[in-house]
């Protein structure tokens, strides 16, 4: 078992074992420099290796099964490997739909994210050392304080079945009761394509629960998705436990009125406004899915009602349906977002109309004076891959704002059809599964006064001179429920939209110094060498062309 990668052990690694020579000393002089040039470690001293490449030889056909195959390879390799069962229910809860898979981040940062935010559970990934890498630092720049545990592995390792010995082993040595509730293990893209069978763990270790899942980015589109996959499958260990017998209250015991399960990660303010919207029908609300300790797994299942706020929470939906909940779509954003969704959990839990009136009655009014106060005037388009872009666009529609255009890297499912159809008929264009292709045609053809999206459709806005706001950190990380929500974009979208002009001043500014190949300043004229690109594009086609050939063997 490793820690994740620290700083200070590539900076060992990188020097060598050498310490670096300080600013006050004499500097070395290494073979092939100008004497004089301070140097910090002895890389110049290493032998280069000059490879020549040659045209006419023919090129080595590769195996395809690294972490760098196509996705259909190692989706064949996964069947082939006895994951097929698993493919197929990944396919039925995370449907794909015209695009192969959305442009985003690696999957099992959102399964990772849930797991590193959960007290007393550890979690360990197998994978390809690079993927690990990229997890455990996004993992911490996000803020996690947490060490990610790492099974590495060789090709024999993998091969022979030495890995799942090796993952086996660690999980052993990792299940301290008195430090871990549970431990999930992951299996990323290639010891899934090889078949690593993480169902054949220990189910529990000196009291600890074992939760492995498979999180394949050739299997779970998106990193939203993915933290439904944890999600699920600890619900469902969950589960089976409630069925066996008697489980511990949660710490802060249970609620003395019904509560409702709220299912998607939001806001820490919108629990609380649910909270106090349910209460003049005597419901509380419960547990947030995915939850942050274990015992809440309990409470979450214990409900009156699952609000599905975020929809595609396919895994975690079929256990609450296991068990017997029954699950309400949308959530209470706007006028007419919280007086249907009030009704709605209502009718779900018998309350009787009176009490749903009240309901009503004492939000909707503080809801229509909060988007009063705070209108919005101008053409939007929106995109992300959070899971609540429909949300996000009926508030700023409610709030005054032409949405022309949402796009979510979602799927669409049941819980989400009342936002489409709310959407549509306002003639707001709703794509499921989309491409940045899609968004980038949004921003460009819809003339938007601001453009909100993911990171890459920002920039191409930005660019353009088109006032712009990135989706995750600067909306999705708002307040949305109830009245709070109803006033919390104006301010942050107003003075986005009021930007133009200094948008206009910066594209003017920086006219002219190019893109693409010519980007940047040049004293002369950019040197583009297009035989050069030639070159390595027959290199590419000879490549694909000896691949192919292998195939067909």
């Amino acid at each position: 078992m490793h820690d994740d990668f620290r700083l200070g052990d590539f900076a060992d690694k990188a020097q060598g074992g050498q310490p670096p020579v300080a600013c006050g000393d004499s500097p070395r002089s290494i073979s092939g420099k100008t004497k004089g040039e301070v140097a910090y470690d002895g890389a110049a001293e290493a032998p280069v290796e000059r490879v020549i490449e040659r045209d006419d030889v023919a090129t080595t056909p590769v195996d395809g099964m690294g972490c760098h195959a196509p996705s259909e390879k190692m989706e064949a390799q996964a069947r082939a490997a006895g994951n097929g069962e698993v493919l197929d229910q990944f396919a039925k809860d995370y449907p794909r739909g015209p695009h192969d898979k959305p442009e985003s981040m690696c999957p099992a940062f959102g399964s990772l994210r849930v797991g590193l935010r959960m007290r007393r559970v550890a979690t360990v990934l197998s994978g390809s050392a690079c993927c690990v890498y990229g997890l455990t630092f996004v993992s911490h720049f996000y803020g996690a304080r947490r060490s990610v545990g790492y099974v590495p592995f060789n090709s024999e390792s993998l091969v022979t079945g030495k890995l799942f010995e090796d993952i086996r082993d660690g999980v052993h040595e990792l299940a301290d009761p008195a430090r871990y509730d549970a431990i999930v293990v992951t299996n990323l893209c290639v010891p899934t394509a090889s078949g690593v069978p993480l169902r054949l763990l220990p189910k529990e270790i000196n009291g600890v629960r074992i939760i492995g899942i498979d999180v394949p980015g050739f299997g779970v589109p998106t990193h939203a998705e993915a933290k439904d996959v944890l999600a699920g499958a600890m619900l469902n260990f969950a589960r089976q436990e409630v069925l066996a017998g008697p489980v511990p209250a949660p710490v802060a015991g249970r609620a003395d009125r019904p509560t409702v399960t709220l299912l998607g990660e939001m806001f820490p303010a919108d629990p609380m406004m649910i909270g106090a919207m349910l209460a003049p029908m005597g419901l509380a609300a419960g547990p947030v899915v995915p939850c942050r300790e274990w015992r809440e797994l309990y409470a979450a299942l214990d409900c009156s009602v699952v609000a599905a706020i975020h929809p595609f929470y396919a895994a975690s939906v079929r256990e609450f349906e296991a068990a017997g909940r029954p699950i309400v779509g949308s959530a209470p954003v706007g006028v007419d977002g919280t007086h249907d969704w009030l009704a709605a959990i209502g009718a779900a839990h018998g309350v009787p109309a009176g009490q749903i009136a009240a309901a009503q009655n004492a939000f909707v009014p503080a809801i229509k004076g909060a988007l009063a106060g705070a209108p919005i005037k101008g053409r939007i388009t929106l995109s992300g891959y959070e899971g609540s872009e429909l949300l996000v666009a009926r508030l700023l529609i409610e709030s005054g704002a032409d949405v022309a255009y949402v796009g979510t890297a979602c799927a669409a499912s049941r819980w989400s059809a009342a936002d489409k159809d709310w959407l549509e008929s306002r003639g707001v264009v709703v794509k499921f599964r989309a491409s940045l292709a899609d968004d980038l045609a949004a921003a460009d053809g819809l003339d938007p006064d601001l453009v909100i999206g993911t990171t890459p459709v920002v920039q191409h806005a930005k660019q353009k001179g088109t006032p712009s706001l990135y989706f995750t950190n600067l909306i999705s990380a708002r307040p949305l429920m109830g009245p709070a929500g109803a006033g919390s974009l104006g301010e942050v979208v107003n003075a986005a939209i009021a930007g133009k002009a200094r948008m206009d001043k910066m594209r003017d500014f920086f006219e002219g110094v190019g893109e693409g190949d010519t980007a940047g300043i040049w004293e002369g004229t950019p040197n583009l060498r297009p035989d050069f690109r030639a070159q390595h594009q027959k290199k590419l086609d000879k490549a694909a062309r000896a691949a192919k050939a292998q195939e067909m063997i």
